[in-house]
């Protein structure tokens, strides 16, 4: 059975002024799949994410989300409408501690009022309860829920990154170079989290610059190539010099 796209770019392009960033780009992401996103800098992987994302509104071309067209104001309704990316950066406040990282922004709190603070209490034990499920069904190795993010490895960091993006339940998770600075250990720990994110039907967009991360999980590679489509690529039928030909315009990218 045919399976369509949960999110697509069609013919989209973004300029700068006299920079043409996204030229007629088209991407496809498909439930229970993979798609790896790769180019050299400058290639408009940042804005085809930001384009995604409603950072940047595109100047023509259309994105489409379970088939209807949308056109996203803010990252914000972006994940409302049920897609979450987790940046390079993180985004993490290292001074709390992971539970409170998971719930940030969307604090479970009491019903009634604390008079002398004028404040609702937060429901620390079901946060920390919800917090421990959603990072167990993940696999990910977190010391302590009320440990300091500050005080966890760069992986675990990720760990806590992701989950907070799987709060709100998203469809289509889209991950900016998630090994980034990593140890191998570290890694192939965000590798397998990415594949169970696929194994339970989520539509994963990865942006990568380690072709050796992104043969391990990918099941399509796209390449941009100065802020145009270069090749799409079914990962397990293409090579790595293939897609490094494809990134630097060599001929034989075939």
């Amino acid at each position: 059975m045919q399976v369509s796209p949960l999110l697509e770019l069609r013919s989209v392009s973004k300029s700068f002024g006299a920079v043409n960033a996204l030229r007629n780009v088209s991407l496809s992401l498909y439930p229970g799949r993979v798609t790896a996103l790769v180019g050299d800098n400058g290639a408009g992987k940042s804005t085809l994410v930001k384009t995604l994302t409603g950072v940047h509104s595109p100047d023509s071309g259309e994105i489409l989300f379970d088939g209807k067209a949308v056109r996203f104001s803010s990252p914000k309704e972006a994940a409302e409408a049920g897609i979450a990316t987790v940046f390079q950066d993180l985004a993490v406040c290292g001074n709390l501690s992971v539970a409170e990282n998971l719930f940030l922004g969307r604090e479970l709190t009491t019903d009634s009022w604390n008079p002398l603070r004028a404040l609702r209490r937060t429901r620390v034990a079901e946060m920390e309860r919800k917090s421990r499920e959603l990072l167990a069904s993940l696999n990910a190795k977190v010391p302590s829920l009320r440990n300091a993010v500050e005080t966890l490895s760069g992986g675990q960091r990720q760990s806590v990154a992701i989950a907070r993006a799987l709060l709100g339940e998203p469809r289509v998770v889209i991950l900016d170079e998630p090994t980034a600075a990593l140890s191998v250990g570290q890694t192939a720990e965000v590798l397998a989290m990415i594949e169970r994110l696929r194994d339970a039907g989520m539509a994963i967009l990865v942006i990568s610059h380690n072709l050796a991360d992104v043969f391990r999980v990918a099941d399509d590679i796209a390449v941009l190539r100065l802020g145009a489509n270069s090749k799409l690529f079914e990962a397990k039928t293409c090579s790595q010099e293939q897609v490094i030909a494809a990134i630097t315009g060599a001929q034989w990218a075939n």
